[in-house]
Parts: C-alpha cells; structure tokens; sequence
C-alpha cells in the first residue's frame, strides 16, 4: 500500500486503463468509467475534507502531504508531491468533469478505445496538479496533451483533422518554451556548489535564480503555460480545437487542460520569478487584456455553437492570467475562482451543446429556433449556464469577476486602472452573445418541423448537466468557503517568497 494518500489520484486511473483494455462489453466499459471517476471525486472530498482539518488545527505548511521518492539520481528527479488549497480545488474539479463527461459519452462509438484516452488524459492532468517537482510535473503535462491528437482526429467533428494537427503542433511549441524555461530554472535552482533541484519548495527557497536569469526564464514558462491558457496571440487553436471536438473532450479541455496554464503560470512562473514578474508583468497584461475583449467580441459574431463558447473560453481564460499578473491577494483569489466558474460552466455549456447538436445535428443557430418548447429541460439548463457565463448573482461567474476586478482595480497607478476598464467592458459584451444566442436559439418560431418530434433529456443527461448546475450554484451561494480554502496558498510567509503585497 502507498503511504501518501496523493498517489492514489495517479494509481486509479492506471487501474481504470488496465480495467477498460480488460473489458468484454458496453455495460463493463460504462461501469469502469463511472465508478473510477467517482472514486476519483470521493478521494478528492476526502483530501478536502482532511486538509481543512489540518489547517484548523495550526499547520501552515506552504503545501501539505509532501513526499518525494527518487526517480533518477543522476539529474535528481524525483516523484515529489504535494497540495495547497488551489490543488485541491482543481482535483476536485476534475473528478466532478470526469463524472458529468462519461455521463455526457454514455452512447459513443467505439467507447472502450474512447475512455482508453480519456483516462490517460485524466491521469496526466491529476499527476500536473499534485506534482511539486518541476520535470515531473512536465512529463504529465505532456501526458495530458498527447491524447488530444487522437480523442479529436478520431472522434471529432468536422475539419477535425486539421483541428487536431492544429492544436497539437501549437502546444507542442508551447512545450517547447515550457521546456527550456524549466531547464534553464534547473540549472539555476541553487546556489554555486549545492545540489541542482527541480523541487519547487526548495527552489522558492533557495532564492538562487538572479534578476537577470529571471527576465529570461519567466518570458519563457509564461508563454509556454499561456499557450494552453489560450493566451492572445497563441489562442487560434482554441477554437477550432473546441469546435471539432466530441463532448466530453470538449468539456475536459475546456474545463481542466486550459487551467493547466494558468495553474503552471502561478505555480512556476510567478512562485519561482517573482521579481522578473513584477518589471515583467505589464506585457503580459496587455497581452491578456486583449485576450479577455478579443474573445467576447469574437464570440458575438460566431453561429456555431461550439465556436461561441470556445470563444468565449477565450475571454475567460484571458481573465485568468489577467487576474494572476496583478499580483495581489483578491485578484489572484479571484482567478482561482474564475478557473472552478470557468470549467464548470463551460463544461456545462459543451454538454449541452453536444445534447443538443446529437438531436438536431446542426450547431448553426440560423438553423434552429423554438428549442424552449421542444426540449424545455435542455434549453432552461442552456439559460442557467449563459447566466453564469454573463455573471448573474447567486451564481459562479458573478462572484469570481467582481473579486477579480475589485483587485485589480487596487492598483492605482493609471496603466492598470485602463486595462481594468477595458477588461470590465467585457462583461456586456459577453451579455450580448449570450442573449443573442438564447434568444435565437430557444425563442421565436421553430425553424425545422422535424425538430418537433425530438425527444428531451435521458436520465444520464440530467443527472450530468443537474450536477455541474449545482456546483455552480455552489460556489455562487457559497463564495466564502472557496476563498477560504484558496486563501492558505496566499499566506504571508508565501507572499514573503514571492516579493509581493
């Protein structure tokens, strides 16, 4: 047995692979899907659970459940793991979109081949989010990667073909920033005649990295994150990415692998090159600031389904590493909530988008119209989700924007101030393709008289998009609990490593 209880979100999902490559029928693969995601989630509930507990009774440890096992002495890598809050509440969301995603497969060719992937790409993003050794920490990030090729060219949609080349050659050169950025953090990681480290904690300690060397790196893991984190100008994948995709690739791209980057740019970047990201920050926020307007205007002029809400991940992301580089407390909290409002609304949106598209097999919103009467539980969860997205209160997208704005707007200096406003302005330009869609897509006269005769939500699709509703509402209702288990991470002896305020 494995005395770190974090090993076990890499160990199940190697014994989901080995359990579907064992399976003789639908039923077994469905079953072995179902039940090794919701294990995932209950391991995850669990390590909540405890690590609240653990930091009720005084521990303040930067990251809890650390532990490291050698895995080639030579370069000192190790399978070194570790938690903060912000991990958690990723693995977390990764367990709730790996449930709703199978749900969302439940009737999809060749399954047994299909989860056979899905799985790898889950156990790549779960060890990403529970590794604190840099090299580790890359190689599952590739693993999360490389199936995308595949879950996209095989079972995609349209021009999946050059949509899975697409997105792959461009977080393929992604890595190839990442990598070298890592390397050149490595041989960086300590002082001159102590030992070379790819250990997070140790390098944040070891303070070793000089200014200089900073400014280099951090260009360097920032981009390298910021591809997946759709980050403008290396966003064009994104859409395509998203629009050719099966559903429940979609909803794991767009509600986990994308916070991969915005995750790696506050884990790496910014913990470890606090100094090249205060000089360095504003490029970056120009970047991102364009990113968070681009997307939402480019979203309202979108006919496809699909291609809105990839769009509109666009933004959102944006918003994101936006939050992230002003390096406050509220914005980065903010952030982190933007990511969990973010994956699982859009997650939402993708389910019901596939729903949809498998009934009418159009995602044109020209060609469709009267959906409120034809399928009534799907068009209402359909508005619940764009009120989310467009930032309702009582729900998720409300309470992460307002706290990412209120902090940012702490900056008083007027570079800052400007690019909150324009930021802002994205907020009614999302209100626009979000009423705009509603209104063509589930108001007005039936489009197609065929339309009539389809059937609304099966079980397994309600139970799917109802769960995902919930925890946005969730975290709308309850916005204190989520900022209290993410504000550990921002303890003043962090704040100290990291040279910020």
């Amino acid at each position: 047995m494995f005395s770190n209880i974090l090993i076990y979100f890499v160990v199940i999902p190697l014994v989901m692979l080995l359990g579907l490559a064992l399976c003789q029928n639908i039923k077994q693969i469905r079953a072995v899907a179902v039940v090794g995601s919701i294990a995932l989630t209950a391991l995850s509930i669990w390590l909540l659970v405890d690590y609240l507990a653990l930091r009720a009774a005084g521990v303040d440890d930067p990251m809890l459940y650390v532990d490291s096992w050698e895995w080639f002495a030579p370069l000192n890598i190790h399978l070194a793991v570790g938690v903060d809050g912000i991990s958690i509440a990723m693995l977390i969301l990764t367990g709730i979109i790996l449930i709703t995603g199978s749900f969302a497969s439940w009737e999809i060719p060749q399954p047994k081949e299909f989860f056979l992937w899905l799985v790898l790409l889950s156990t790549g993003v779960y060890g990403f989010f529970i590794s604190i050794d840099l090299f580790t920490m890359f190689m599952f990030y590739e693993v999360a990667l490389i199936p995308m090729y595949l879950l996209i060219g095989v079972w995609g949609s349209g021009n999946k073909n050059y949509s899975a080349m697409k997105l792959t050659l461009m977080l393929m050169g992604g890595s190839a920033f990442l990598m070298l950025g890592l390397i050149g953090i490595y041989y960086h990681s300590a002082p001159a005649g102590e030992p070379l480290t790819w250990n997070i904690l140790e390098i944040a300690k070891n303070e070793a990295i000089s200014v200089g060397w900073q400014k280099f790196l951090f260009p360097m893991t920032f981009v390298g994150f910021g591809v997946l984190g759709a980050m403008f100008p290396f966003h064009t994948w994104s859409p395509d990415g998203h629009a050719s995709a099966p559903t429940a690739v979609s909803m794991l791209h767009a509600g986990v692998l994308m916070k991969l980057g915005g995750y790696g740019c506050f884990r790496v970047a910014i913990y470890l090159m606090p100094q090249a990201a205060n000089e360095l920050a504003w490029i970056f926020i120009i970047l991102t600031g364009i990113s968070v307007v681009y997307g939402a205007f480019s979203a309202c002029v979108q006919n496809d389904l699909k291609y809105i809400n990839a769009y509109s991940s666009v933004s959102h992301c944006g918003l994101v590493l936006f939050a992230i580089l002003m390096l406050n407390t509220t914005a980065m909290t903010g952030a982190i909530m933007q990511m969990l409002s973010h994956g699982l609304m859009t997650a939402l949106f993708f389910a019901l988008i596939g729903m949809i598209y498998g009934r009418t097999h159009t995602r044109d919103i020209r060609q469709m119209g009267g959906m409120m009467q034809i399928l009534p539980y799907l068009s209402v969860c359909y508005v619940i989700a764009g009120m989310a997205s467009l930032g309702l209160p009582g729900l998720s997208g409300f309470v992460a924007e307002m706290t990412i704005f209120v902090g940012s707007f702490q900056h008083t200096d007027l570079f800052h101030r400007v690019f909150v406003i324009v930021a802002c302005s994205s907020i009614v330009t999302t209100a626009v393709y979000i009423l705009r869609v509603v209104g063509k897509l589930l108001y007005g006269p039936v489009y197609d008289k065929h339309h009539m005769t389809l059937t609304d939500a099966k079980w397994w699709e309600r139970l799917s998009t109802a769960t995902l509703i919930v925890c946005v509402a969730a975290i709308g209702c309850f916005p204190n609990f989520f900022a209290d288990l993410i504000k550990f991470t921002f303890s003043p002896q962090i704040f100290t490593v990291l040279g910020l305020n």
